[in-house]
C-alpha cells in the first residue's frame, strides 16, 4: 500500500469547504495538523467555516486561472466541491461545474506538482446490483443506465480523473460517499431537507427503496484516510449502513418525536405528483418534491459495501443511528425543528 509519511502544518487545499460534506473534511484535516486553504465562491455562504483556522481563496470551478492561483504552492488537494442538485430545468451548467471544472482543477494539480489529490465522486457513479445485494466498486456500470444529470456528471467527472491518472501520472485516489447525514448541512441539501422534512413530520409516504446512511464525519475521516493510504487510481466507497426508506423514516420519526409516514406509494401513483412538480419548478414556483427522476432511482435499492476501505484504509464507520441523531440534533439547535414533545 503506497503511503505518505505525515509532516505537521501542510498545507492541502480543500475545494467545497464551505459546504456540507467539505466543511467535515477541513475540520478532519486541521484535527491531523495540516494547514488548509479553502476555495470559497465571492459572496457564498461561509457559515461553515466560522471560528477555523483555515485560509480563504475566492474561485470558481468554472474559472480556470481562480484554480490555478488557489492550488498554487499546495502540497495536497481535496476536491470536494460540486453541484449536488438532483432536479436541474437545464443541466449545462451542473456538467460546466461537476465535470469540466474538475478536470481544469486537475490539470491545475498537475502544473503545480501538488503530491497527492482525493477526488470526491460518489456511489452515485457506480453501479447497481440487479437483486439489490450490495454493490462494490468493480460492480459494472454504464453511463447510459444512470439516472439524471447529477448522476451522469458525476460519472463523467470521475472517468475524467481516472484518464489523467492514466495519460499524466495524476496522483488522485477516489472516493464515493454514500448517503451522508449529520450536523452543519446549512442549506440543505437534498438528503438532508429529507431527513429535515421527516423529522417535522412532514412526509406523508415513502417508496419501497433504500440507501446507505453514512455520518458526515466519518466521511470525512474517510477522505483524510484515502490522503494517507489510499492507492493512487483506486475507488473507495465511504459508507455505513444500508436501510430501506421505511426504517429510514422510522429511526427518524423515534429520534424527533413525531409520527413515523404511515403510506406506501407506488411509482405508478406519484407519476402525476412528479410531472406537475416539474412543471411548477420549470415556471419558479417552487423546487420539485418529487421528480421522475426520483422515481426512476426508486426502483433500486441503492445498497453499497464499504469493505474495500475498511480493509485498505482503516475507514471504521459508526452506526447510521448515530448521524440522523446528530442530524436532528443539529437541526433543532438552529431552530428548525421544535423542541421534542413531552411525553404524555
Amino acid at each position: 500500500m503506497q503511503q505518505i509519511r505525515h509532516r505537521p502544518a501542510t498545507e492541502v487545499l480543500v475545494t467545497g469547504a464551505t459546504g456540507f460534506v467539505g466543511s467535515a473534511v477541513a475540520r478532519a484535516l486541521l484535527a491531523r495538523g495540516h494547514a488548509v486553504r479553502a476555495l470559497a465562491r465571492r459572496g457564498g455562504d461561509r457559515r461553515n467555516l466560522a471560528g477555523l483556522d483555515i485560509a480563504v481563496v475566492e474561485g470558481d470551478l468554472t474559472d480556470a486561472d481562480s484554480l490555478a492561483r488557489a492550488v498554487a504552492g499546495c502540497r495536497f488537494l481535496v476536491h470536494v466541491a460540486a453541484d449536488y442538485r438532483l432536479w436541474v430545468p437545464d443541466e449545462a451548467a451542473m456538467l460546466a461545474a461537476n465535470v469540466e471544472g474538475t478536470r481544469m482543477l486537475m490539470r491545475a494539480a498537475l502544473a503545480a506538482g501538488v503530491e497527492r489529490v482525493v477526488h470526491c465522486s460518489s456511489v452515485a457513479a457506480l453501479g447497481l446490483t440487479a437483486d439489490g445485494s450490495p454493490a462494490d466498486e468493480t460492480t459494472p456500470v454504464a453511463e447510459s443506465a444512470l439516472i439524471g444529470p447529477y448522476k451522469r456528471s458525476k460519472y463523467q467527472a470521475e472517468q475524467a480523473v481516472l484518464a489523467l491518472v492514466r495519460e499524466a501520472g495524476l496522483p488522485a485516489v477516489i472516493v464515493n460517499p454514500s448517503t451522508p447525514v449529520g450536523p452543519r448541512d446549512v442549506k440543505p441539501t437534498p438528503t438532508g431537507k429529507m431527513i429535515l422534512d421527516a423529522a417535522a413530520g412532514r412526509m406523508p409516504g415513502y417508496l419501497d427503496t433504500g440507501l446507505n446512511v453514512v455520518h458526515v464525519e466519518d466521511v470525512a475521516e474517510g477522505h483524510a484516510l484515502a490522503l494517507e493510504r489510499g492507492r493512487i487510481g483506486e475507488r473507495y466507497i465511504l459508507g455505513s449502513e444500508n436501510l430501506s426508506l421505511s426504517d429510514l423514516f422510522a429511526a427518524l420519526a423515534t429520534l424527533a418525536g413525531v409520527r413515523p409516514p404511515r403510506l406506501r406509494f407506488s411509482e405508478p401513483m406519484l407519476w402525476p405528483v412528479a410531472l406537475a412538480c416539474e412543471g411548477l419548478a420549470r415556471i419558479g414556483v417552487v423546487p420539485p418534491l418529487v421528480t421522475r427522476d426520483h422515481l426512476r432511482m426508486a426502483r433500486k435499492r441503492m445498497f453499497f459495501s464499504s469493505a474495500k476501505a475498511i480493509a485498505e484504509l482503516g475507514y471504521a464507520p459508526r452506526p447510521a443511528r448515530a448521524a440522523l441523531a446528530d442530524a436532528v440534533a443539529w437541526f433543532r439547535a438552529e431552530g428548525r425543528l421544535p423542541p421534542p414533545r413531552a411525553a404524555a
